[in-house]
């Protein structure tokens, strides 16, 4: 006798695009184009606050949607913490790896409602977080829950749609997530270490990349690992290449307005680009402040993502040679600046 298969999640299209997500993405970007258009640096650090609800997408019942408010409030927090410790870059990280085994740890709970969330976006924004001082990241943090919250209330005057269907995750064993919480750890922590020994603007980026591209899947992490230095070279040489030009705020509005088009159509491929479009509007933001020509922040905004991608890999690598089992990839939280 033979059964009936069970339904099968539809695999994604490599780049996916959505004529719906875009016209949402418009109008999340609406306040930052306006007031880009008025002065850029202020208006670009408004588009900031939409980018956690530019890569959630759509979700299909309105109840739902509400998920981006405590995604932009989780992410806010995080880079307070962040901040909070980057002074003593001693304790900062060690605060990187002991979250990180912490939250993985979580994971392996059978009520892992926060903790796939927190893995997935609240860590690397405390990486983020290392770049900023703890009055410039509370400011940070009003913008980006400002930004959901107005994401949040835009979308629910767009109609409910069928969630996709998505395969069941079955709960991790607490053995694997303890080594890849210790993975993740150690490459979150090194590349905590380095930015904060090299004395660079932004010595979070680093570790914010590594922990972003982890996965307990060496296959899976070199994808996310090559999909991540690739969008962020794009997103890179497309904003340096606008600030080099030195357009008109116009202009400049136009970039981030399409950026964040871009990203919410986006949002449902299997490919990684969504950095393409956060680094150009990140960068944007930096080079309309004036704080160093466009070929320093293209540097370092390249080169970090380039150590920290290093970093995870090496980390998987060491962790695979003492002996941790092949494994399904940690459950997480699509979306986020940064996903």
């Amino acid at each position: 006798m033979t059964s009936t298969p069970g339904p099968r999640a539809a695999v994604r299209p490599a780049i996916a695009w959505s004529w719906r997500g875009a016209a949402l993405g418009l109008a999340y970007a609406v306040p930052g184009a306006v007031a880009t258009a008025l002065d850029p640096a202020t208006g670009l650090a408004l588009a900031v606050g939409v980018l956690p609800a530019a890569a959630l997408g759509l979700r299909g019942p309105r109840r739902r949607r509400a998920l981006v408010v405590l995604v932009g409030a989780l992410a806010g927090l995080s880079m307070i913490l962040g901040s909070l410790v980057a002074g003593t870059p001693v304790l900062a990280v060690a605060t990187i790896f002991v979250l990180c085994v912490l939250a993985a740890l979580a994971t392996a709970r059978p009520a892992r409602r926060l903790a796939p969330l927190v893995l997935a976006l609240g860590l690397p924004l405390v990486g983020a977080g290392l770049s900023e001082t703890p009055s410039a990241a509370v400011g940070a943090a009003l913008l980006l829950l400002a930004g959901s919250v107005y994401a949040w209330l835009v979308s629910l005057l767009w109609p409910e749609s069928a969630a996709p269907p998505r395969a069941p995750r079955p709960v991790p064993s607490r053995a694997l997530m303890l080594r890849y919480g210790i993975q993740i750890g150690a490459a979150g922590a090194a590349a905590a270490a380095l930015g904060l020994a090299a004395g660079i603007d932004h010595p979070g980026w680093a570790c914010t990349a590594a922990l972003l591209v982890s996965r307990p899947r060496v296959d899976l992490l070199r994808s996310r690992g090559v999909g991540r230095a690739a969008s962020v070279l794009v997103g890179a040489l497309v904003a340096c290449t606008v600030g080099a030009l030195d357009p008109g705020p116009l202009v400049v509005a136009l970039v981030a307005t399409a950026a964040i088009v871009c990203a919410t159509a986006t949002s449902g491929s299997r490919w990684y680009v969504l950095p393409a479009f956060t680094t150009a509007v990140v960068l944007s933001m930096l080079v309309a402040r004036d704080e160093a020509g466009v070929q320093h922040w293209f540097v370092e905004r390249v080169g970090e993502t380039l150590v920290g991608v290093a970093l995870a890999l090496a980390a998987a690598w060491v962790a695979g040679r003492v002996g941790r089992a092949d494994a399904p990839s940690a459950p997480g939280a699509r979306g986020a600046v940064g996903r």
